[in-house]
């Protein structure tokens, strides 16, 4: 009965190991996998484990732990794999996480990211399109729609760059419509403003719509020969201090170009621009300063700027806080500070005895002065010592401390310790003190302030302190006092990037001579060194401070397009400028020109006599595919020339090139498709082809000039 009873209290002990072993094996188990790289098996095996024995709280706990390991590896891949371009690799890794934890905040942030990329690409190739129909603004529009949610996108900055060297400074916000590009020819003197604009209308094909107050009475004289209809419009309202409002491609409100009309017709935009760098405070000024707009709002904590304003002065705006927001220079300074210390020291001569005993050798009980025969002189053994020596000791206190720092941002560095002073006050009781306690730093102070110049040189400012303790000076009521020493030195220099510079010259130096022996004849030159000692120490200490600065990152500057910025004029900083296409000719009234009733005529200009070759691409591709690149010949003259690109990015998949050229020849009407494979130099880069020795003939031995239209860009990604 005993041993049963026995048997049924050691069953559960036994149980309880046996799972306690089992549950360190499962651990450790997850542990190796986990450190091995295999995440998701551990978090399979601990949650497996974790299923079988419900009531332990460690394998619960080891789940989570396991858990959060997980995801964080799994969020890492797939953002990496977004900001890198593989959307289709970033979902299973999203629908991962999701199975993980599905409500963690950094899932559904990752999933609208992907939602945002895919939105991205389709915007990009929208923008890509428009450019080569020379529809600037669509492109435009598009590409800081992009820029706007993901200021670093490698693909939408490149795409912005082009449209900016292609897009002239003063181009309108709006593209306008076919109509108002028809050439026209236009011979007007005092006519009234209704007819000249109505004869504009009935030739071009445009509309218009006047405000009430627009007097069409007025006086118009205005002779233009193989202009633009929206170049000519542009002469006659800004004469007539008129403006105009695009109500779609073929109609224009035209309305009196005063403050008040401008307030009642403008439409105006709200814009939010997200700082990531720039103080939004230095923003609001900068905008506020050269746009003239009122409407600005900031947020500090988000360090968010919202304008109001029309679509010119947001797209000033916009290209302001761009050429603002830039990443602030940092340098890593390499800092090595010696402290070279040296302590020589000289001792020669005979050390003579100081002090002679008298009296009975050995006894030590008072002795009587009767004995006094007794009494004997002794001399300590041995009498007379010589000194010969000579010690020298050198030491160096080396600190290396690396710091980075912002730029025009002070960098410190405290290498010694914090000396405790004690201030007494008395106190209004009767012998009642009170004590405080201060600190003063000792040891190695370094102050640094870099400034990080566009040529990578660094202009510093360097303070350097080196502070010891010499002694204590006792004060009154038991206080103490520390008597410090205290070496200085402050500089202002300029260094290139890697170059090291040496500040030395803080030095310490103590000489101190002694004599020992016998008074007199010790003091005596030359022979006084056989009646004593003497010695002669010399104690010199050196600073040595190394600096050398480091750039990590310097100011990158915007694009000389992006600096340059058409601003309007000072009254309304977002017109438009008032500059006529390089192809129109202004002509200046002649006498007789149109009869005094103020008739006039409009014609259409004569066609465009050049031959046309439009160029296009098929737009992205990945590195190892191929892209089609299509010349078609929109004239009745024969056009010849060659097709020039980089073959170190691109090459023919067809025909053989020379030296990244290629011949072509097109009959009128004709076309021509090339077939080329990028390189793997050109991933993620936007490569070019370009049209040169170009020549036309027609039938008749004329040969006109060959103007190309399109482009020949074309986006490589990565396989």
């Amino acid at each position: 009965m005993i041993s049963f009873r026995r048997a049924a209290f050691l069953t559960p002990t036994v149980l309880l190991l046996t799972l306690a072993a089992a549950c360190a094996s499962v651990e450790r188990e997850a542990d190796e996998l986990s450190r091995s790289g295999r995440n998701e098996e551990a978090l399979v095996v601990l949650q497996a484990a974790a299923a079988s024995a419900p009531t332990d709280h460690g394998l619960s706990a080891a789940v989570m732990r396991q858990k959060e390991t997980t995801f964080n590896q799994l969020a890492y891949q797939a953002d990496l794999a977004r900001s890198s371009g593989r959307l289709e690799a970033a979902r299973p890794l999203l629908d991962k996480m999701a199975a993980i934890d599905p409500t963690h905040p950094r899932t559904e942030a990752l999933r609208t990211e992907l939602d945002r990329a895919r939105r991205h690409d389709r915007l990009l190739a929208e923008a890509r399109a428009a450019m080569v129909a020379k529809r600037f603004s669509e492109a435009d529009e598009a590409v800081r729609q992009v820029l706007a949610e993901s200021p670093g996108h490698p693909a939408a900055r490149q795409l912005a760059m082009k449209l900016r060297e292609q897009r002239p400074v003063d181009a309108p916000a709006r593209t306008l419509g076919p109509a108002f590009q028809k050439p026209v020819t236009l011979e007007f003197r005092e006519a009234p403003l209704r007819s000249v604009l109505e004869a504009l209308a009935r030739t071009s094909g445009v509309n218009f719509v006047f405000d009430k107050e627009v007097r069409g009475d007025t006086k118009v004289s205005v002779y233009l020969k193989d202009v633009s209809v929206d170049d000519a419009l542009k002469v006659i309202l800004t004469t007539q201090q008129l403006d105009r409002k695009l109500l779609n491609d073929s109609t224009v409100f035209v309305y009196p170009n005063t403050q008040a009309k401008q307030r009642e017709h403008q439409e105006l935009v709200t814009r939010t621009f997200y700082l990531t760098n720039a103080d939004v405070k230095q923003a609001q000024s900068l905008v506020r300063t050269i746009t003239k707009s009122r409407d600005l709002f900031i947020d500090e904590r988000l360090n968010m700027l919202v304008v109001r304003d029309t679509p010119e002065v947001l797209q000033i705006a916009e290209r302001l806080i761009a050429t603002l927001d830039l990443p602030e220079p940092e340098v890593v300074l390499e800092v090595e500070v010696l402290e070279i210390a040296s302590n020589r020291l000289d001792e020669l001569g005979l050390q003579w005895p100081d002090q002679i005993s008298y009296g009975i050798p050995g006894v030590v009980e008072d002795v009587l002065l009767k004995r006094h025969d007794e009494f004997k002189a002794t001399i300590a053994n041995p009498a007379v010592v010589a000194t010969l020596r000579n010690t020298t000791s050198r030491g160096n206190v080396l600190a290396n401390p690396r710091l980075r720092a912002r730029n025009k941002e002070k960098a410190k560095v405290l290498i010694g310790e914090k000396l405790p002073i004690f201030t007494t006050t008395p106190t209004g009781t009767v012998g009642g003190v009170a004590a405080t306690v201060t600190y003063i730093d000792v040891g190695l102070k370094l102050d640094v302030e870099p400034s990080v110049q566009l040529d990578n040189d660094v202009v510093m400012k360097v303070g350097l302190e080196v502070s010891t303790l010499i002694g204590r000076v006792p004060g009154p009521q038991n206080s103490v006092a520390y008597q410090i020493g205290t070496r200085q030195a402050n500089t202002s220099l300029r260094l290139r990037d890697g170059e090291t510079q040496i500040l030395a010259g803080l030095i310490r130096q103590e000489d101190t001579k002694g004599i020992s022996g016998v008074p007199g004849l010790s003091e005596l030159p030359v022979v006084g060194r056989l009646f004593g000692v003497h010695s002669d120490q010399r104690v010199r200490t050196e600073v040595v401070l190394l600096i050398t600065p480091r750039v990590v990152r310097n100011l990158g500057l915007p694009d000389a397009a992006l600096m340059n910025v058409a601003s309007g004029v000072d009254a309304s900083p977002g017109a438009s400028s008032a500059r006529l296409s390089p192809a129109a000719r202004v002509g200046v009234p002649i006498a007789g020109a149109a009869s005094p009733g103020g008739t006039g005529t409009v014609t259409a200009a004569a066609a465009d006599p050049s031959a046309v070759l439009v160029l296009s691409t098929s737009g992205e591709v990945a590195v190892g595919e191929t892209v089609s690149v299509t010349l078609q010949n929109r004239s009745t003259a024969t056009v010849k020339g060659e097709m020039a690109f980089d073959a170190s990015q691109l090459q023919s998949a067809g025909e053989p090139s020379t030296n990244g050229r290629l011949p072509f020849a097109l009959t009128p009407g004709g076309e021509k498709v090339f077939v080329m494979r990028p390189l793997p130099p050109a991933a993620g880069q936007t490569v070019d082809v370009t049209l040169t020795s170009l020549n036309a003939t027609r039938a008749s031995g004329e040969s006109p000039p060959v103007r190309v239209q399109g482009d020949g860009f074309i986006l490589v990604t990565a396989q």
